[in-house]
């Protein structure tokens, strides 16, 4: 069964989505504050979070900070707080996906399954999973990305869109195919999340971020790995 942790203090949004998932065979565990989240995170080690940002005790982005020190789980965020700059802070904390409150249940089971199957995928072959450039490499097995000598880490969504790219060197992924694999949705107007994690990737990976050798934008089409 697969597991998940609430990190929510709405004990009326606790209460439908412990409903709605348990209904679904979700395992399901919640926590009003982040405290109580980080302990339960360590005693049950569930499969994702799911995170609000204005909790009483802490802010969301710290508890995503200190999950992110020992787990690679997936973190998804629930939040009322709409602004990029919010965004891109949880999302630089660790933060795999970001759902804005109010959100319908559907999308958010999409997502939740999107996550989960991220996370059961199968393994690569030795032979497909080191990829090494000029400036980076990246062992798709190891979950390894090294740039200048330095270890830089990434999110399990950024690890699962680069592995797309990656192997499927020179070939366009549209965008809709990418919004279905990574995220369980198609929808062309949430290709936002597309531009801010091929950012986020570029801004880790590449030389010039603002002038991408490797990571390439096919405008109003999708994204391709330049080998």
């Amino acid at each position: 069964m697969t597991r998940v942790l609430l990190v929510e203090d709405d004990p009326q949004l606790v209460r439908a989505l412990v409903i709605n998932l348990q209904a679904r065979h979700y395992g399901v565990d919640a926590a009003p504050d982040g405290t109580t989240a980080l302990r339960l995170a360590a005693a049950r080690q569930p499969d994702v979070v799911f995170v609000d940002l204005g909790l009483p005790d802490m802010d969301g982005v710290d508890v995503i900070k200190a999950l992110r020190g020992w787990t690679r789980t997936p973190i998804l965020v629930l939040s009322a707080r709409r602004t990029s700059d919010e965004k891109v802070a949880a999302l630089d904390a660790g933060a795999d996906d970001y759902i804005t409150k109010p959100f319908s249940m559907d999308e958010l089971l999409a997502r939740l399954r999107a996550a989960v199957r991220r996370t059961e995928e199968a393994p690569l072959t030795p032979e497909t999973a080191l990829v090494e450039t000029e400036y980076f490499s990246i062992d798709l097995l190891a979950k390894r990305a090294v740039r200048g000598g330095q270890d830089v880490r990434l999110t399990p969504t950024e690890w699962h869109l680069l592995e797309i790219l990656i192997t499927h060197p020179g070939q366009l992924i549209t965008q809709k195919h990418l919004l279905r694999e990574v995220w369980g949705i198609s929808q062309s107007n949430k290709s936002n999340y597309l531009r801010v994690y091929m950012a986020q990737l570029r801004r880790k990976l590449e030389r010039d971020p603002s002038h991408p050798r490797y990571l390439i934008t096919e405008p109003g089409m999708g994204y391709r790995f330049e080998a």
